[in-house]
Formats: structure tokens, sequence, C-alpha cells
């Protein structure tokens, strides 16, 4: 069953432009927002009812504290380290838990964004990364620290790595786990922006307005288009834009687009 917004227990839902804007704030601060199963649950329940929602126009994710998430709880992982061989659990929360939140983020239909207001480590700069693009404050910073305790990057790591930055970039980082600065990681190609740490709600929240005033249907086809980029050919892609392109001219907002083009005014888009 899923969930009503006020429910989660492992993070905040605050909402924006009447609705049309939903943050879950991860708020665990004690942690440093890590991870678990029960905040990757309620994460992809979460997503899930954002996708559905005709009235949600835009989503987003961020952290309460000092830290965007610390990645996965150690102490929690260490309780498993005794039983690993016998129960193949790492295995099974990977499947269960970890895979299911990357793919509610990654194919959900609205843009989904992250507002990384501090550290973000192993997964935890992973749940960044999913997103279509991050936002950081320039006190954040980043770090694939999976090495450092003997994993490989999950979260899609290792999709999602050596696409925004090449097999040279993404190994260096994934075999280091060097700590990045957020201006090093705009400058790299791995996040979208950043602002000071005195601006960040307020630029953050002037992007999440702009999003959620777009022609939401076309931005989600967008999104899928880029996703079925990566493994299609140039002849497949094409069509696919043309598809899609047919499915976008459909929608009220293509007409309202048009309209308000004509009529030499902002267009009042509504999402459908």
């Amino acid at each position: 069953m899923i969930m009503s917004y006020t429910s989660y227990t492992q993070f905040d839902v605050e909402d924006r432009l009447g609705g049309k804007v939903k943050i879950a704030y991860l708020n665990q601060p004690e942690t440093f927002n890590a991870l678990n199963r029960m905040v990757l649950k309620e994460l992809k329940e979460f997503m899930e009812k954002c996708d559905d929602d005709p009235e949600v126009r835009c989503i987003a994710v961020s952290g309460r504290g000092q830290a965007f998430s610390s990645g996965q709880n150690i102490k929690n992982a260490t309780d498993l380290v005794e039983n690993i061989d016998e129960t193949n659990i790492i295995k099974k929360i990977v499947r269960d838990y970890y895979n299911p939140m990357v793919l509610s983020v990654v194919k959900n239909k609205k843009p989904v964004i992250a507002l990384v207001n501090g550290g973000a480590v192993g997964a935890g700069a992973m749940l960044a990364l999913i997103c279509d693009f991050a936002v950081a404050t320039e006190s954040a910073y980043f770090s694939q620290a999976f090495s450092a305790i003997g994993l490989i990057p999950d979260t899609a790591g290792t999709y999602y790595l050596p696409r925004l930055l090449g097999k040279q970039m993404a190994s260096y980082l994934a075999f280091t786990g060097k700590k990045i600065s957020a201006a090093e990681a705009k400058q790299i190609g791995l996040i979208a922006d950043v602002f000071k740490d005195e601006d960040f709600i307020q630029q953050s929240e002037n992007i999440l307005e702009e999003i959620a005033n777009k022609p939401t249907k076309a931005l989600g086809l967008t999104k899928r288009a880029f996703l079925h980029s990566y493994d299609n050919s140039l002849v497949e892609q094409l069509e696919m834009e043309a598809v899609f392109q047919q499915k976008a001219a459909e929608s009220k907002d293509f007409a309202e687009g048009i309209a308000a083009f004509l009529e030499k005014r902002k267009p009042d888009y509504i999402g459908k």
C-alpha cells in the first residue's frame, strides 16, 4: 500500500507551489541521513506516489542537517557480515531495496531534482546522481567511498558514472574514493550547478518553480528519450523522437504553447 505524503518515517515531505512541487527531506541527521532498508522502501513509495499524482509537476530530494546523505548505514552493514556468505544478504538488499528505488527515480514521468545541501557519500552520492540533475551548495562534496570498505559502486553507480564522466574519471573516483568539492563536481560534469550556501535555498526554489511550470508531459518524454539513448542506435533514436514528438504534440500544453507564441504572451502550462 502506498503511503500518504505525511506518513513517512525517514524523511519529511514539503509542498511548494500549492503541491506542484514535492520535496523529500531526508531527516536522520544523527546518522548524516544514512540509508537503510526503510528509507529506500519509503523513497520508492514516495516516488511512485508522485509519479501517479496528476497534481505533482516536479519532485526533489534533499537532506536535513549537515549532510545530504552519508550512504549506506555502516552499523547496519556490520551486523550482516557474520552471515554474509550463507544468506547472500547483500545481494538481496541491493536487488530488493536499492534497485527498485533507483528505477522509481529514473523511470519517473516527473522531473526529479537533487538539492545537495552537504556531504554526499557512496550510495548517498549516487542518490543525487541518478536524479535528472543535481544542484549543490558550495560547501557540499561528493565521494564514491565504496572501495574504502571493499565494495563496488551500487545505486546505479557502475551505470551512470562512466556515462557522466567517461571511463578514466569514473574509474579514478571509484577506485580512490576521492572527495571532490561541489565546484569540482560541476567542472567535470557530475552535477549541473553550484550556489553559495546563503543563496542555495532561494536559487533551488527558483529552479523548482521554473521546472514545475514547464510542460510536464514533454519533460517526461524527454527524460525517457534520454534514458533510451544510452542503448539505441542513431536510427532507433530518431524513430523514438518521431514517436515521442507526436505524443508531445497531442498534449494540451503543446496547444497552449503555440497559442501563447502566436498571442505573444507567456504560456500557462497545466502539465497535461
